[in-house]
């Protein structure tokens, strides 16, 4: 192998306020998100986008007029480049970022990718939970575009790492510094840990067999073993979900929930953001601005948000561990190289089972 390229995933975010609602739009239009007929589609997601957007706009001007997610992942690319290269010498290595609903799109990556001319590409989400909604929409966008643009080399694909080791450790680390920043607040009714993920329709999780939940509650687990290891045990830690519209009922207990009920227990509240690898609007103004202020009002005895893992060298090296290991293994991984499958038997929305 000469030459290796490797394809990060994302939503992405809008650049301008501008482009709020035509980014609103490509989400809404996406079937995995509204299954509803083409047609019908188009129209639900002319009419949710158009109303949505001035609060959006509003939120994303928090945030300087734009997402800060390109310029976040591209960190990680960079990062994960520089890994890469260490872990495959004599091999050009090439980082690419395919965002879902906005620039860059699937379709002018995967141009850029031929371009590039790699004997091998490697597909790798920066979902570390497996969902319909989110990897696999994905990967379907990204089939589309490398057939549109006839990218004819092996692919590979990584499906999901909520308990990936490097991933485990950089969250943990971060939530022990979180940790000593509560106890110094805590005036003894003690600290409870908030593991927040992005919720979905529990109509998702029901009718699609969709493994989000399981592989999110699998990652807390998994972060509190490791924080046990580390000497500061969680004596009070759950998984709750953010991020809720619209009438449908979602997967639960949500976020703002458990805050009001932390504020009735007067305890200090310690928010990991589980499902997200940067820091984007749902972190910097739902998790900073809304929920902070909540938690205010709620009587939170202190409210404490742990960082998203960036570039932390430990998340890096994960990911360039698993790239590493899809290429020994000249195939798929899921979950991260392991033997055992991470989703329930009944997780009828995994595509990706390499064992009955």
């Amino acid at each position: 192998m000469k030459r290796l390229a490797v394809v990060l995933f994302n939503l992405g975010g809008p650049d301008s306020l501008q482009a709020v609602e035509p980014f609103l739009y490509n989400l809404f239009m996406d079937k995995a998100i509204i299954g509803a007929p083409l047609p019908i589609r188009w129209m639900i997601a002319k009419l949710i986008s158009k109303r949505r957007a001035p609060l959006a706009e509003d939120i994303y001007r928090h945030l300087g007029g734009k997402s800060p997610l390109l310029e976040l992942t591209q960190d990680q690319a960079n990062a994960l480049q520089a890994s890469l290269c260490e872990k495959f010498p004599g091999v050009e290595v090439g980082t690419f970022i395919a965002m879902r609903y906005w620039h860059p799109l699937s379709l002018q990556t995967a141009q850029a990718v031929k371009e590039f001319a790699p004997d091998r590409v490697v597909l790798l989400p920066l979902y570390p939970q497996f969902s319909t909604t989110t990897t696999d929409s994905s990967f379907e966008d990204w089939a589309k575009s490398a057939a549109f643009v006839d990218l004819n080399v092996p692919h590979q694909q990584i499906c999901c790492y909520p308990s990936e080791p490097g991933w485990i450790a950089a969250q943990a680390e971060l939530l022990h510094k979180a940790m000593d920043e509560a106890k110094a607040l805590d005036t003894g009714k003690g600290v409870r840990v908030l593991f927040s993920a992005h919720g979905l329709p529990k109509k998702i999780v029901e009718q699609k067999g969709d493994p989000y939940p399981d592989h999110v509650k699998q990652g807390a687990e998994a972060i509190a073993a490791a924080m046990q290891a580390k000497g500061q045990g969680l004596s009070d830690w759950l998984v709750s979900y953010q991020s809720r519209v619209g009438p449908l009922e979602w997967i639960g207990p949500s976020t703002d929930d458990e805050i009001k009920r932390a504020g009735k227990d007067g305890i200090v509240l310690v928010v990991l953001p589980i499902a997200f690898v940067s820091e984007h609007s749902e972190t910097l103004v739902e998790l900073d601005i809304e929920y902070k202020q909540l938690a205010v009002e709620a009587g939170v005895g202190g409210y404490v948000r742990v960082p998203a893992v960036g570039t932390h060298p430990a998340f890096i090296d994960g990911l360039g561990r698993m790239v590493k290991l899809c290429l020994d293994q000249d195939q798929a991984i899921c979950p991260a190289g392991q033997s055992e499958h991470l989703c329930p038997t009944d997780a009828a929305g995994c595509g990706f089972r390499l064992s009955p």
